[in-house]
């Protein structure tokens, strides 16, 4: 009974926030506007990166590179292609899918810390190579002046920043439901299986590594269809949009928003961007510090489950012993079969 009225309030609140998203564009200037569908698009990157820290078990700062790729496949087609956002959309999805499926074999048998390098370098590299790719992507300085997009043949273009962040919002609900739909599957089932005990579920004859090659994928796309939903937010791309201070801000927003929940990482998620903004007011110059050791202090003071050493720091360091050297361990009750 309590555990429907949670699932109840749960549903509840999720209704009251999507109405307050929907009134929002009425309610503050162009300007927040377009920031608020920037930070939708930053925020369906972070439920990406909650799928494969959270659910898969498998910590990235990497989720930028197909973020990227749908950005400037979404820029290409809109400037040379098409002005239809659904293409648009496919487009950038499967771009960030295939970046995703061509670094599964550096990604998915790796573990800790290792990945965190791993991705790190790959989101990294990603940038360089759009930086320097100049007859594609513009370089350094970007794609600008990408028309605007129409949601589908035939319908008006999408002119205003409320109709773009109105766009943008739906998007993001069509997606995010989706995922939230698959994790209550079977396939739900068995990457949280796998997050807490990969041997077991070997053991049982499950294929591991291929489960999480696929939870890599799925997330590339979600994050390469934030790519697109970014350049119809504001027509213009650059490989600034997705350095480092990118993927540090995306995986402090899922630690901050719950590492395993899809909705807590668009809520994290838009926390610290909002908090980056007011920062950069306050203290100019030192906000990326100040985000830095808010990180530290949120991963290593976030309470455990009394089998990791912190809830988050366990999720995203498994590698690490869940109880200090010499720290007594309870007795058994009785022996395994």
């Amino acid at each position: 009974m309590r555990d429907e009225a949670v699932r109840a309030l749960r549903r509840g609140v999720a209704v009251l926030v999507l109405a307050g998203l929907v009134l929002a564009p009425w309610a503050v200037d162009d300007y927040t506007v377009a920031l608020l569908a920037r930070t939708l698009a930053l925020g369906l990157v972070g439920v990406s990166v909650a799928l494969l820290t959270g659910v898969a078990g498998l910590p990235t700062l990497g989720q930028t590179a197909p973020y990227a790729a749908g950005a400037y496949a979404s820029a290409v087609v809109g400037s040379r292609l098409s002005d239809v956002a659904v293409v648009h959309l496919v487009v950038a999805a499967a771009a960030g899918a295939a970046l995703a499926a061509a670094t599964v074999p550096l990604v998915v048998y790796a573990r800790g810390v290792i990945v965190l390098m791993i991705t790190l370098a790959i989101g990294e590299l990603v940038v360089t190579v759009v930086g320097r790719w100049r007859s594609v992507t513009g370089g350094t300085d970007g794609l600008a002046g990408v028309p605007p997009v129409r949601p589908l043949w035939g319908l008006p273009v999408l002119a205003t920043d409320r109709a773009r962040y109105l766009y943008a919002l739906a998007v993001v609900a069509v997606l995010v439901g989706a995922v939230l739909l698959i994790l209550r599957t079977r396939v739900g089932l068995l990457l949280r299986a796998g997050r807490d005990d990969e041997a077991r579920l070997r053991a049982s004859g499950h294929r591991v590594s291929a489960h999480v090659a696929a939870v890599h994928v799925a997330a590339g796309a979600v994050a390469g269809a934030a790519g697109s939903l970014l350049v119809v937010a504001q027509q213009f791309v650059s490989p600034a949009d997705f350095g480092f201070d990118t993927s540090a801000l995306l995986l402090l927003g899922v630690v901050v928003g719950g590492v395993a929940s899809v909705g807590g990482a668009l809520v994290g998620t838009a926390i610290v961007i909002a908090a980056r903004d007011w920062l950069f007011g306050v203290l100019p110059g030192h906000a990326p510090l100040v985000l830095g050791v808010a990180f530290v202090a949120t991963v290593y003071l976030l309470p455990g489950d009394g089998r990791r050493p912190a809830g988050v720091r366990g999720r995203l360091l498994p590698g690490l012993p869940a109880e200090p050297p010499g720290a007594e361990r309870p007795a058994p009750t009785g022996a395994r079969a």
